[in-house]
């Protein structure tokens, strides 16, 4: 473990080496006045908004909209089929399927999925919260919609001998709104009280007892339960996909998690805000996911549950250069090699003259075996999977 003393509190890192951008963040949460005991950085850190991704920090009384992130709720979600063999006819039609169940990027379902939401759900009401009202019409039309980026599904084969399906994505553009929205009320509640932190940390808060902060929580609850079940329904017609053309009956195991969201938590005698941000609660036998890149191997793993990290671990490999440096760096022929035998689209061109996937290229992330390895001691590997087939968003 790496350990940086340059604020009020330390920085302890799951990796030897942190980029310059993504510390200097870590350090101004490390100076935030209400920050507890230290901030936590896994080995998967790099920089993001205000706080570095696979970041986490506990505050007290205190919650932080740029701390959580725009993609409230971004998580994972996996199953283990009952299915042992699989052709590569299978995997190219399934995944057909999937193009045509799951709007990507974007795009959206034309008609309102409305249905598919659980016991109901009053859209009047939304919670009582105004920036949920607004918008949620528009999201009951992205439920069940994978977003673009690094969100996926995924067909993997288990080192238990089983077939799995995975499928990463979270609160589509509603998340966007309310961290948005809570963000510029926090940096004006900042500004008014006379920047006791610093605009250019931009991590303004929220008290968590104020009404202000109250309503973010309730907001990001919702946007948590949005993005789980949005998730649930992706997978619920990729199932379906998958179940036609293999003749599949049963699901033994199921994981839906997410990395992207504040949670009241008891760490070192304190009850606290934990905010992870690209991190996975890893409480002792705790299940959890932690995907690679779209050509290497994903973990599903059991937390140990590390008190010096607050019971996190990594969300994923994390990048190792940003996407715009991807077009520029990576060898196209290199990444069409490192997917040998992997069904997706390809690297293609787009209408800027850029390569369309690049960006997600196996290239752009740290090896995962490394940031395995510097996170023994926060989980335990309990299936490794090798991708097979991939949808990106």
């Amino acid at each position: 473990m790496l350990v940086i003393n340059k604020g009020l509190v330390p920085v302890k890192a799951w990796t030897d080496r942190v980029e310059s951008g993504c510390l200097e963040q870590a350090i101004n949460i490390s100076n935030l006045p209400f920050v507890v005991s230290h901030v936590a950085l896994m080995p998967d850190t790099h920089q993001g908004y205000g706080m570095p991704i696979g970041g986490v920090a506990a505050l007290d009384g205190y919650i932080c909209p740029n701390m959580v992130g725009v993609d409230i709720g971004c998580g994972m979600i996996a199953f283990r089929t009952d299915i042992v063999d699989i052709t590569q006819s299978q995997l190219e039609e399934i995944i057909r399927q999937a193009k045509r169940d799951i709007p990507v990027g974007f795009n959206h379902h034309s008609k309102s999925q409305y249905d598919e939401w659980p016991n109901g759900f009053d859209l009047g009401k939304s919670y009582g919260i105004p920036i949920i009202s607004q918008e949620i019409g528009s999201a009951m039309n992205q439920l069940g919609t994978l977003g673009g980026g690094n969100h996926f599904v995924e067909i993997q084969r288990g080192d238990d001998g089983f077939i799995w399906l995975m499928i990463h994505s979270g609160s589509r553009n509603i998340g966007n709104k309310v961290a948005t929205h809570y963000n510029e009320i926090a940096k004006e509640i900042n500004k008014a009280a006379g920047y006791p932190i610093p605009p250019s940390y931009d991590l303004a808060c929220l008290d968590i007892n104020s009404q202000e902060g109250h309503e973010y929580s309730i907001a990001m609850h919702f946007c948590l339960e949005f993005a789980k079940k949005n998730r649930d329904l992706m997978m619920k017609r990729f199932y379906k996909a998958f179940q036609r053309v293999t003749g599949s009956s049963l699901i033994t195991v199921s994981v839906n998690i997410h990395h992207n969201y504040a949670a009241g938590e008891e760490h070192f005698g304190k009850y606290v805000i934990v905010h992870r941000k690209g991190a996975t609660k890893a409480e002792y036998g705790q299940l959890g996911i932690i995907p690679g890149s779209m050509g290497t191997s994903s973990y599903i793993v059991t937390g140990l549950g590390s008190e010096e990290s607050f019971n996190s671990c990594s969300h994923g490999s994390g990048r190792v250069m940003s996407r715009a440096k991807c077009f520029t760096t990576i060898d196209v022929d290199e990444a069409y090699r490192s997917m040998e035998g992997i069904v997706f689209d390809g690297f293609m061109m787009n209408g800027k003259g850029k390569r369309k996937g690049l960006d997600e290229a196996p290239q752009a992330y740290k090896d995962i075996e490394d940031v395995m390895a510097n996170q023994a001691d926060l989980v335990r590997p309990f299936v490794k999977l090798k991708p097979l087939a991939v949808m990106k968003g």
